[in-house]
């Protein structure tokens, strides 16, 4: 394809590695040059580079989000390697951060990446949050969430929730810079079972990747505004039976968070 027509548009710096390399997503006329522009001024905080993390960092860094913020205080294991894409074998042993980092630099090294080696919380979670456009919530446990989430609804920060265990998965968007959206605590309440995890219950492997996907489709949307994003309205998925159902989420008056 020619790129001359996009160097014709007025008030946008991208050069030409950055025209041809996004020139598919380009092509789209829901994004054009404006949509990409946005997105290459983009600032994406993922907590969890796990499962859920690693293909969401994969597709925002190959679509061309200007800067990713990537916090997790774990090291790569073995028993990761079985879904959590960003790591390799020579990862082991390697914190997460570390790891996917090094995998984005090589997957676009036009993309800046932050590694925080640390679980995000207090004023650390704060500063994080603050500088992010998008949060997308990546974690495997419920205190984890109810803590970003009330960072995210206290910053007016648009947050996309996903989860993953066995064969299902469900995903969210809380975008929190609208007044009547509501957020993670008007689904699940405090002390809602702990014990759901990939390493007590099993997980498989493309299930995973199937929603860090999705999480990555609805950060680009909040992005440049393409579509309409999963705002109020909960999806699930049943992997075993490849079906998605949908189910209105409401704002919560009584919540303790966001009201």
């Amino acid at each position: 394809m020619s790129l001359v027509p996009f160097l014709l548009h007025p008030g946008f710096l991208m050069n030409n590695d950055q025209l041809l390399r996004y020139s598919r997503q380009i092509m789209l006329p829901q994004m054009d040059i404006a949509g990409q522009q946005a997105l290459l001024d983009a600032t994406v905080l993922i907590i969890g580079l796990g499962g859920l993390g690693c293909p969401a960092a994969m597709y925002l860094a190959s679509s061309g989000v200007g800067h990713l913020i990537l916090a997790d205080d774990d090291d790569v294991d073995l028993s990761n390697l079985q879904r959590q894409i960003a790591h390799m074998t020579a990862s082991v042993g390697k914190s997460k951060v570390a790891s996917a980092s090094e995998t984005l630099s090589k997957l676009n090294d036009g993309v800046k990446v932050t590694a925080l080696k640390q679980r995000l919380d207090g004023d650390a979670l704060e500063r994080a949050v603050s500088q992010a456009d998008v949060i997308l919530d990546c974690t495997d446990n419920f205190s984890s969430r109810f803590v970003i989430n009330a960072a995210a609804v206290k910053q007016g920060v648009a947050l996309v929730s996903g989860a993953a265990i066995r064969m299902e998965g469900q995903l969210c968007v809380f975008d929190n810079r609208r007044d009547d959206s509501p957020c993670y605590q008007c689904l699940h309440q405090e002390g809602d079972d702990e014990a759901l995890s990939c390493s007590e219950n099993g997980v498989m492997a493309p299930l995973v990747g199937i929603i860090g996907s999705l999480q990555a489709m609805e950060a680009i949307k909040l992005i440049t505004g393409i579509g309409k994003p999963l705002t109020g309205r909960l999806l699930f998925l049943d992997a075993q039976s490849m079906q998605f159902r949908e189910m209105k989420l409401n704002k919560n008056p009584e919540c303790p968070c966001c009201n």
